[in-house]
């Protein structure tokens, strides 16, 4: 068996940029949709044009033009979405089921990966509102995919490391704080964190694994569960900056919600279940799922101390 022809949509983004050079670099041969609604864009077409000097093929559709979708899939066997599910960003999730239609009628694609690569929604049900809508469109999509008998893996890639890491985990910044830290409760609850590249190299690993038809990929390297307060200590070590440790409880956390707009607002949602339930870690990866580190122990993950390098 060949290795399968690829499709991204979605590929311009921060982690579909990530996964049509990962695809490259496994030798698949590899589409970008290119849509039409980029319009003036400049920064999308040039990412693009570079992925076509890489060697991928960039080819048009519109979610508006259901045709253009249904001649894109039947170039491909896999198809992976990764349009942006956050609210600071775009959220686009339920476009997806335009997609789905797509891969339904063309009927040859052998695996499609949906939007996901955050929590897993389907252990979201009890999520706050207003950002429990990110969980619950996800489901939608995931009941069609089923509905319609299109073969799938989930990938649930927890923590970017960007959005996470760099910033100890604080709201509202990507950088390091200088002087003083907000800890989540005692700091101590367990996170997974993961570096975006590496959720790109498992994704494409999993794409042509007869293990993972119809699973869950769980990104949980080892290593790289840690606590806040871990992940502040490592960065102590690597700087030689002491910080401030200030201690929220959760009652205050989800008051400081109503100050907030409706991204924000998401935003503390979500930080309430990963850093005071524990939402990445508190289960077992069971059945019907695997752990990406595991599974493919080829791939030498960066581990977040590596990764907070660059900070300093």
């Amino acid at each position: 068996m060949g290795k399968s022809k690829v499709l991204v949509v979605g590929g311009t983004g921060y982690i579909g940029r990530r996964i049509v050079k990962a695809s490259l670099a496994e030798g698949h041969e590899t589409y970008v949709l290119q849509r039409p609604e980029i319009g003036l864009d400049i920064d999308k077409l040039q990412i693009l044009l570079s992925f076509k000097k890489q060697g991928a093929h960039l080819i048009e559709g519109s979610f508006n033009d259901h045709k253009s979708l249904v001649d894109a899939v039947k170039l491909v066997e896999v198809v992976i979405c990764t349009m942006s599910g956050v609210h600071f960003r775009s959220h686009n999730i339920l476009l997806q089921l335009k997609l789905v239609e797509a891969i339904r009628e063309a009927g040859n694609v052998k695996r499609f990966l949906p939007s996901e690569f955050g929590m897993d929604p389907a252990r979201m049900g009890h999520a706050l509102e207003p950002g429990r809508v990110t969980f619950d469109e996800k489901m939608v999509v995931r009941k069609a995919i089923e509905e319609a008998n299109i073969p799938s893996t989930y990938v649930i890639a927890n923590c970017f490391a960007g959005y996470f890491v760099g910033n100890l985990s604080q709201l509202g910044r990507l950088t390091p704080p200088k002087d003083k830290v907000y800890l989540y409760g005692d700091g101590n609850v367990k996170v997974a964190f993961t570096d975006e590249e590496d959720v790109a190299t498992y994704t494409i690993k999993a794409i042509d694994d007869p293990t993972m038809l119809n699973k869950t990929l769980y990104i949980r390297p080892p290593h790289n569960i840690l606590t806040q307060s871990e992940l502040i200590q490592k960065w102590e070590t690597l700087s030689g900056n002491k910080l401030d440790k200030i201690s929220i409880s959760a009652d205050d956390f989800l008051a400081s919600m109503k100050g907030f707009d409706l991204a924000g607002q998401v935003g503390v949602g979500h930080f309430y279940h990963i850093f005071y339930e524990g939402c990445l870690t508190n289960f077992e990866i069971g059945e019907g799922s695997e752990e990406a580190s595991k599974l493919y122990p080829q791939v030498e993950y960066t581990r977040m101390d590596d990764y907070m390098k660059i900070y300093v």
